[in-house]
Parts: structure tokens; C-alpha cells; sequence
């Protein structure tokens, strides 16, 4: 029932139960520590008129002193331990009073097993009610040490004691209830002003439900829990907007370059439509370059779809690689495609943990893309280094180099740095995002660095692991 209560509700719920019953405690307590020390008083007061009653209750030879006698308005009872009463129970009225209420005396008193009070007394106290159920006593009950046989009863009303404790009650059941009332009116101002940050956080969450990702919480407090909800709010709604920039930038190129080889293919298959099938170099022509723009838009899409897994997390092959034989292959492939470009190696043994296919693809795209950005017979060298509990695998070229800004950015996706990366170049703008996503895959970092003396130079550092 409670998970169906706002949170303004549960709040003030449970501000209002902790008030009430921190209240009512307080008043158990103070009820009670006022009746303990009435009742006390009246006890210390039985006490002083017991050794008068007692003279007068066994006919003590020299008689009560005056000051000894009982006060009026008290009761005694003198009676066997068998419940016989040895002289009729009486009660000096108090002035104005007349036929005053006998006290319900108990038939049987369980009493200390040994003496409790003076000249070997054991005394009992108990609470009884009148006869006629009006009023209260507080009973003194005893046997004295020379009468063993008889059981002695001093009776003092409660009336005032009652009455003190009855007005107590009333003016604590006053006061508890304008203090909860209070306590409910506060509490849900306070709830009310507290909770408004989080009524603007609504607000601003139906907004962005509704398309609307411009939207932020006004100078959230970081001092306050809303408000600290309100930051972290503001942070994932920069993250998500600026994903969503990324993403239709991404769409956007992905369609640009898809639509190129699509283009293309649309326009060889025209020319087989009109006629190109009864003339064999049309029909060679047409057919090649179907091939061609095919085998291009299946590498853009395969480069898009290792990317789309790489960005969702799923898992790559998790094996021993030796780095240093997975550049050299690469360096190898490389030289014979282009045989009059110096590529310069220097490596150490280095093992890492991963996907040897996908740290291959790592390596092609550092060397296709010095191939790509660099003037032919430009030199290319490639070094492996192990620094400080990590493999370091740096690939310089000496081209026309890279700004800070381009460095930056180089890693984006469909990024051209300059006119030197245009879409005539053959390349879709996705080999060194691979480069940069491979590497975070497998716990690592890319960088991109303008080289002394002209040129850029790409970083790639991955953990070592066992060889």
C-alpha cells in the first residue's frame, strides 16, 4: 500500500508517525514519572501515620500521641492472615465529607518473605479501588513483627492524585495534538518547498520524452541531494545530446558514402539496360564496376557493423598475441603493395591478450592510411616497444602532417583532416575510428601526434599480458 503513496505522501507519513510517537513516549514518560512520585509521597506519608495506627489498631497500652493518629479521610483494617476481620473497617472522614467509600480490600496480599521495613515489618504497597468503584486507594498492607498472625491495612485516598494525573492527561492529549497538527501543517510546506527542484526535474523530463533535448535544470544546488540528481541530470543529458549529434552526423556520412557506390552502380546498370549486353567492352565495363562499387559498399558496411559491435560492448577474442610477429606480417603485406616505399622496423618481443584478427586490422589501417595521406616513396617506420608495463606501437609517416585540432579529431568517424583524405582517395573515414575502437577493446589508448620535422605520428598502446 505504502509503493502506492507519492513521495510527498510517504514523506509526511512518516514525519507525522516519528513525531507521534516521539510525542506520546514523552508523554507515557512524563505520566509516569509524575504518578511514581505521587504515588511515592503518598507511600512516605503511610509510612509516618503507620506507627499511630498501629498503637491504636492493638490497643497499645499508653494510647496514640496526637500527632500520631491518622489523618482524616484514611481507612484501616485489621484481619487474620486467614481473611477474618478483627475489628470493623473504618474511615475517618475528611471535613465536609460523610459516608465515605470503603476500600477494596484484596482477600489474600502476597508479601516479602522477610522484613522489609523497621522493627521487622513487611510491608506491601498496592493501588485498590473503592467498593463502590469511585475513586481510588492506595493500600498499606503489613504485618508487623509482634503481631505475625494479623495482617494490618492503612488506606489513603487517590482522589487528588487522580485528579492531578487526569488534568496531566488532558493537557498532554492537547498539546500532542496541536503539536502533530502543527507538525502536519509544517512538514508539508517544507516536503512541498523540498520537493519543488524535483517538480522542475519532471517538468523537464516530460519535455526531453517529448523530443526537446535543449532542456536543462535551472542552477541546481550540488549542496542537496535534488540538486545533485539535477547536475548528474544536466551531465547525462550533454552526453546524450551530444550523442545524438554524433549519431546523426554518423547517419548522415554513412548515407553520404553509401550513396556514391549505389549511384554508381545504378548508373552501370543503365547502360547494360541500354544496350550494353550486345556490346562486349560495355558489357565488361558495365559489369566491372558493379564489382567494384559492390566490393566498396561491402567494405564500408562491414566497417560500419565492427563498429556498431564494438560500440555495444560485445566481446572479441581473448587469446595470446604476439604483437611484434602480428606488425611484422603486416610491414610484410605492406612492402608488396607498394614496393618502392621505404618502411623502416624496429621491434621487441612484446605479448598481449586479444584478438590477433582484429589487432592485424589495427596495424593494415595505421600502414594504409601513411599509404593514403603520404606522397609515394615517402618512408614509413614502424616501432614495437614495451614502456612501463605495456606494449607501444608507434607508426610515423612524413607527410603533410597534422594540426592540434586535426589530431584530435582524427580518430572520429568520416573524419578528413584535409583535402588530401577526399572520398576520390578511396576511403570512407573509418580506418583509424577502427584503429581507435579496436584499442579500447582491448584496454588500450590511440593518439595521434604531428612528427618533428613534418608528418604525423599514430600511438597505439595496449596492456602487456603472458606470453
Amino acid at each position: 500500500m505504502l509503493a502506492r503513496l507519492s513521495l510527498r505522501a510517504r514523506l509526511l507519513l512518516g514525519v507525522f508517525l516519528l513525531a507521534a510517537l516521539g510525542l506520546v513516549a514523552a508523554d507515557v514518560a512524563t505520566y509516569k514519572a509524575l504518578s511514581d512520585y505521587l504515588f511515592s509521597r503518598i507511600d512516605n506519608t503511610l509510612n509516618a501515620v503507620h506507627p499511630g495506627v498501629e498503637q491504636t489498631a492493638f490497643g497499645h497500652p499508653h494510647g496514640p500521641r496526637p500527632d500520631e493518629l491518622a489523618p482524616p479521610g484514611y481507612c484501616v483494617e485489621l484481619r487474620t492472615l486467614a481473611g477474618r476481620s478483627l475489628k470493623q473497617p473504618r474511615c475517618e472522614n475528611a471535613p465536609g465529607e460523610t459516608g465515605q467509600p470503603q476500600p477494596r480490600y484484596p482477600s489474600t496480599v502476597s508479601l516479602p518473605s522477610r522484613p522489609n521495613a523497621g522493627e521487622g515489618d513487611r510491608v506491601r504497597f498496592l493501588t485498590v479501588p473503592a467498593v463502590n468503584g469511585d475513586g481510588r486507594y492506595r493500600l498499606r498492607a503489613s504485618i508487623e513483627g509482634d503481631h505475625p498472625d494479623e495482617l494490618l491495612f492503612i488506606a489513603a485516598p487517590l482522589r487528588s492524585e487522580d485528579n492531578t494525573l487526569h488534568r496531566l492527561f488532558l493537557v498532554e492529549l492537547l498539546v500532542t495534538l496541536v503539536v502533530l497538527a502543527a507538525i502536519a501543517a509544517v512538514g508539508l510546506w517544507i516536503v512541498r518547498l523540498g520537493l519543488r527542484p524535483l517538480r522542475r526535474i519532471e517538468q523537464t523530463a516530460a519535455a526531453i520524452t517529448a523530443g526537446d533535448l535543449s532542456q536543462r535544470i535551472d542552477h541546481p544546488d550540488p549542496q542537496t541531494e535534488v540538486g545533485r540528481v539535477g547536475s548528474a541530470l544536466n551531465e547525462m543529458l550533454d552526453r546524450i545530446e551530444a550523442s545524438d549529434t554524433r549519431l546523426r552526423g554518423f547517419i548522415a556520412d554513412a548515407s553520404h558514402e553509401l550513396r556514391t557506390p549505389l549511384a554508381a552502380v545504378r548508373a552501370y546498370a543503365e547502360l547494360f539496360g541500354r544496350g550494353a549486353a550486345a556490346r562486349p567492352a560495355d558489357l565488361e565495363r558495365s559489369m566491372s564496376g558493379i564489382t567494384r562499387e559492390a566490393e566498396r559498399m561491402s567494405l564500408l558496411v562491414d566497417d560500419l557493423l565492427l563498429l556498431a559491435r564494438l560500440d555495444e560492448g560485445r566481446p572479441l577474442e581473448r587469446e595470446p598475441v604476439d604483437l611484434a610477429a602480428v606488425v611484422g606480417e603486416a610491414v610484410d603485406a605492406a612492402r608488396v603493395v607498394e614496393l618502392d616505399r621505404p618502411i623502416d622496423l624496429s621491434v621487441e618481443p612484446a605479448f598481449v591478450t586479444g584478438d590477433q584478427t582484429r589487432l592485424r586490422q589495427v596495424v593494415d589501417n595505421l600502414l594504409a592510411n601513411a599509404r593514403a595521406h603520404t606522397p609515394a616513396g615517402s618512408a614509413v617506420s614502424i616501432e614495437l616497444r614495451r614502456v612501463d608495463g605495456r606494449a607501444q606501437l608507434a607508426v610515423t609517416d612524413h607527410g603533410p602532417g597534422l594540426t592540434e585540432e586535426q589530431a584530435a579529431r582524427v580518430f572520429e568517424r568520416f573524419y578528413r583532416a584535409d583535402d588530401s583524405r577526399a572520398r576520390a582517395s578511396g576511403g570512407a573515414g573509418l580506418g583509424l575510428s577502427i584503429v581507435a575502437a579496436v584499442t579500447e577493446a582491448h584496454g588500450g589508448t590511440a593518439e595521434a601526434r604531428p612528427t618533428p620535422g613534418g608528418g604525423a605520428t599514430f600511438v597505439i598502446s595496449l596492456p602487456l599480458g603472458a606470453g
